[in-house]
């Protein structure tokens, strides 16, 4: 019947607009469409939808405990072998590319970059063909740059060669079409964007988690690193290091609430728990940090001022015996349970011990706190990830200059040092190696300093150590990780070797 209906509507409407004499223009929004012309009218569409751009950063939340897990750093933890597989899979170097984990970053990132190819496609004039001007535009767009430098920065570093486009979104008809970009222009794109973005952003943020000058110069620094380009990465990173940043001098201020964009955050991803999120079906896609709940003590009671949570992402004994004793670092980043009970009889402690792959160590710079999440309080902890901090920067520029055409061992040792005295709280642990010995400590001092947050994997590969540091990694595969299946499957992408 609806059929017959449907036909006979078709038929009546043939019939009567020939009689006609006009015909009248269909709109979209008789049927409540939406298109691209409702869209970028007015400087507030531009600045709205450039926050909708740093959106997919939250959403890669997973990127860090990864790259401590794949690492000698950490280990999954969790319930059981079959809790969080994906990163048990990852742990133990069998994963594929059937990895969910892989897969949400993959998504994630790209995702990132189709909105902001959008803004980059429409910079000039919006979809309806009018130019749209307003003071600040261009600094507007540095941000812009910045994001999708970064989120190519994601996608090189995981999975090497990958589909590159700026000029425009991809929809269903591109998937057909995709090839993977070799990862050398991957890397020429980032760098591209980098310089676009450091051209017009100011040096300052009109508002908390705003991209500067100084983030794009770090990260660039940063990037020019993992191509070995020691002497252009020493004249970048030169410019933050000449800026306002300092070390803090409690180093574990830094991972508080209270010391969210500090004077040593060059660039951190912003979480927040004032709209709470209740998906289970999105986890990773809220505007709060799931990672921390991963990282808490499971079934934690007393008064102490952590929250409970699912003991994932655990130190490992190897990462707590690489810290020197008095290196004040080793008790922010590793918490050891039972030290810590001990110490605090006050507060009335008990917890489960983590059922799988225990090490009694937890991971203290992201472990859950007490009235730091709200609604579905799993969702939406709002714990910042300090993505680019200036002791890093220290630590590049202490590389560049080590491994530089023309080494300068002396301004090396010199940044490199400025990050152990504040650890050590004196400058009796000062290093005074040259060369590859003093390659090799600069190379442990970021393992020591930037522990559980995220680099110890692709430190390991960018330097070639993580062959003889991971009994499980195999060489000329478990560089990069699978480009996820379905990809191979739609999109006919060809996979990473030997997965």
């Amino acid at each position: 019947m609806k059929n017959i209906l449907k036909i006979a509507g078709v038929i009546f409407f043939l019939v009567t607009s020939q009689s006609c004499k006009k015909w009248v223009d269909y709109s979209p929004h008789d049927d409540f469409q939406v298109t691209d012309l409702d869209y970028l009218k007015s400087e507030s569409d531009y600045r709205t939808m450039v926050i909708s751009c740093y959106s997919p950063l939250q959403w890669l939340n997973q990127a860090v405990p990864i790259g401590d897990i794949a690492s000698d750093n950490s280990v999954t933890g969790g319930e059981s072998a079959s809790d969080v597989l994906g990163l048990q899979q990852i742990d133990d170097f069998t994963h594929s590319p059937n990895n969910d984990y892989l897969t949400e970053i993959w998504k994630s990132a790209y995702e990132g970059i189709n909105r902001v190819n959008y803004l980059t496609q429409f910079k000039d004039k919006n979809p309806a063909g009018t130019a749209i001007s307003f003071t600040g535009k261009d600094a507007l767009y540095g941000e812009i740059y910045f994001l999708r430098a970064y989120y190519y920065w994601t996608l090189v570093r995981f999975f090497g060669d990958v589909p590159l486009f700026v000029d425009r979104r991809l929809t269903l008809a591109d998937s057909k079409t995709l090839t993977r970009t070799a990862a050398a222009d991957v890397y020429k794109q980032i760098e591209a964007d980098l310089n676009s973005a450091i051209g017009v952003l100011p040096t300052a943020p009109y508002q908390p988690g705003r991209v500067t000058k100084y983030a794009a110069q770090a990260l660039l620094g940063k990037v020019l690193i993992y191509q070995n380009k020691f002497d252009a990465a020493a004249t970048m990173l030169e410019n933050v290091i000449a800026g306002p940043f300092t070390l803090v001098p409690e180093f574990g201020d830094i991972f508080l609430q209270s010391g969210e964009n500090g004077p040593e955050s060059v660039f951190e991803i912003q979480y927040s728990n004032l709209s709470p999120y209740y998906n289970w079906g999105g986890a990773t896609r809220g505007q709060g940090n799931y990672a921390v709940q991963q990282c808490g003590i499971r079934g934690l009671n007393g008064s102490s001022p952590y929250a409970a949570g699912w003991s994932t992402n655990l130190p490992s004994a190897d990462l707590a015996k690489a810290y020197q004793a008095g290196d004040q670092r080793k008790d922010v980043t590793v918490l050891d349970i039972e030290a810590y009970k001990a110490a605090h009889p006050e507060y009335g402690i008990t917890y489960q011990v983590a059922p799988y792959k225990n090490t009694g160590l937890y991971n203290q710079k992201y472990l859950p706190r007490k009235g730091e999440t709200s609604g579905q309080l799993e969702l939406n902890y709002l714990n910042n990830y300090r993505t680019i901090r200036f002791a890093e920067v220290l630590l590049l520029a202490a590389e560049a200059y080590n491994r530089s055409s023309t080494p300068n061992d002396a301004k090396a040792q010199t940044y490199l040092n400025r990050v152990r005295q504040r650890a050590f709280k004196d400058n009796l642990h000062n290093i005074t190696l040259t060369g590859s010995a003093l390659t090799n400590a600069i190379w442990n001092e970021r393992r020591l300093e930037l522990a559980m947050e995220g680099d110890r994997f692709f430190d390991l590969v960018r330097t070639g150590k993580a062959a003889s540091v991971l009994p499980k990694f195999q060489a000329n595969k478990h560089e990069l990780f699978p480009i996820p299946q379905q990809e191979v499957e739609i999109s006919g992408l060809k996979q990473n070797p030997n997965y």
